[in-house]
């Protein structure tokens, strides 16, 4: 668990029991380690792409991050309108994140894959946020859940398409 969930606003009142906030907000500290780390990631590669396809791979790179940018935000405000504190530092996202942070710079064949496999991550990170959120009714962070489920899912198989 992240230093930070067990810090809570005791005024929330939005209906859903403080141990059912903290097992969704700590859910989704997940998510939001998990999608800044594909951010720095995904930043990382428009940096630094070479090759015949540049200009595309630049280009979707950029839209993936800065999409992911918007999303980081979204799920940081979940997080404290449930009443915790997001976790905001490297550090901690590094405790808690299911995407492997590389150090190399690879060919754009392997970004793509790199990429595409840290997509199916993500998704599988938010999955696991869609049974605490039915289980205590709280659609809205359901939805931040489900609309990332939505996105790398997509993205992810965009990123497959290319390396076909």
């Amino acid at each position: 668990m992240s230093d930070m969930i067990g810090k809570t606003d005791s005024n929330v009142n939005i209906g859903i029991l403080a141990e059912q906030r903290e097992k969704i907000a700590e859910a989704l500290s997940h998510l939001l380690a998990d999608s800044y780390m594909l951010y720095l990631k995904t930043h990382n590669y428009h940096w630094n792409v070479t090759g015949m396809n540049f200009q595309p791979l630049h280009e979707l790179f950029e839209g993936q991050y800065t999409e992911l940018a918007e999303a980081i935000d979204v799920i940081a405000e979940q997080i404290r309108i449930l009443g915790h504190f997001a976790p905001g530092s490297f550090k901690a996202y590094s405790k808690i994140t299911s995407i492997v942070e590389e150090e190399d710079v690879p060919d754009a064949k392997t970004m793509l894959k790199r990429l595409q496999e840290a997509n199916e991550a993500v998704v599988r990170t938010a999955q696991k946020v869609l049974p605490l959120c039915d289980e205590a009714g709280d659609e809205a962070s359901m939805d931040v859940a489900i609309e990332r489920i939505s996105v790398h899912s997509k993205v992810a198989w965009m990123l497959r398409s290319h390396l076909q």
